[in-house]
């Protein structure tokens, strides 16, 4: 491999590898043992950047809560803390996670206080480099819903709020930055604007889904990230294993979304299989792996900071750590946007 660009997150100081290490799958899918070997084999790679979130592994359960950051944690115990770029991600309401602070009822002052002392004591480090809302507590469409309903309105945290309560970490030096997780323009031109109005720490990222079969980012989120200087931390770049072509061969190939059938519903959408058929025959025609193509096409747009790569162990790792650094010649791209044009975001 060769070494891995580094990009400036928005408005902050932190610069990060091109890729990030996700960490979901560690405490389920992934032991402690092959966890530990991932992070060992991407920071020799160069991949100092490390995703995690308070209700990883995922799928969510109580019995996996928190065993992400817990096994991150204890191989941060023996890393140099100033060498690890850290991001974790505390957990909102609407999501019926129950065993998460009792709901969580609200991202309130009370629950994002608790959320980052419980992920501290986990990683096992008195700070985080960028802490995340990892989603809105208002209403609006997210994984996989697709439009918005009004009907659904509900009470909930004003985004001054959650501002100020991250605001407050900031100053006591337990959080370096602050970003949100799968947001719309409306919520980040709001942080940014409040942010400025009243002197708290602007959002310097979104982690948003990000892939061949979802480009709903480019929509409306590219030119507000871009005027607002937001990066995209682009997650799913393989659409829950889908865009590797496993699934075309063999339907019941291992798999989180075998695993857990009902986990990745966005996934079962008419377009998807004609789509992910589309990419993995265009990849052919050009003598690349389909999850070569997957991860050269998020690695080559403008506005990803960084591409999150997770994988179930150390081999995957191996396989897509290279697939990411993949060229994507203009033709390539063009060919790519044509099939976008016939099968536009089947998995939004």
């Amino acid at each position: 491999m060769t070494p891995f660009q580094k990009r400036q997150l928005g408005t902050s100081d932190l610069v990060v590898p091109e890729v990030c290490l996700g960490t979901m799958t560690f405490g389920e899918q992934t032991a402690e043992a092959d966890a530990h070997a991932q992070l060992d084999y991407a920071l020799a790679a160069g991949i100092n950047f490390i995703d995690t979130a308070e209700m990883y592994a995922v799928p969510p359960r109580a019995e996996t809560c928190g065993a992400s950051e817990s096994i991150v944690g204890r191989w941060l115990a023996g890393q140099p803390r100033d060498r690890i770029l850290l991001a974790t991600k505390v957990a909102g309401p609407a999501r019926n996670l129950s065993w998460i602070r009792n709901g969580p009822a609200a991202m309130d002052r009370a629950n994002i206080r608790a959320a980052i002392e419980g992920s501290l004591q986990r990683l096992q480090t008195d700070y985080v480099d960028l802490y995340q809302l990892h989603w809105p507590e208002r209403n609006q469409p997210m994984f996989g819903q697709w439009q918005f309903e009004p009907e659904n309105e509900r009470a909930c945290t004003s985004i001054r709020e959650q501002l100020e309560a991250l605001g407050e970490l900031v100053k006591e030096g337990k959080v370096r930055y602050v970003g949100v997780s799968n947001e719309h323009p409306w919520g980040i031109m709001q942080f940014a604007k409040l942010a400025d109005e009243l002197g708290l720490p602007r959002i310097v990222t979104t982690q948003n889904s990000y892939h061949l079969l979802n480009r709903t980012f480019e929509t409306g989120l590219a030119e507000v990230c871009h005027r607002e200087r937001v990066g995209l931390l682009a997650y799913s770049p393989l659409a829950f294993g889908h865009l590797t072509g496993k699934y075309l061969n063999n339907p019941a190939a291992t798999g989180r979304l075998t695993q857990w059938p009902s986990f990745g519903q966005r996934y079962t959408k008419p377009n998807v299989l004609p789509a992910t058929t589309a990419y993995a025959e265009l990849a052919r025609q050009h003598g690349l792996t389909p999850t070569q193509l997957a991860l050269g096409f998020v690695r080559s747009r403008w506005f990803v900071a960084s591409t999150i790569i997770g994988a179930s162990s150390l081999a995957q790792l191996k396989e897509t750590l290279p697939a990411t650094q993949t060229p994507m010649p203009a033709e390539l791209l063009a060919a790519i946007d044509a099939i976008h044009l016939r099968y536009t975001n089947p998995a939004p």
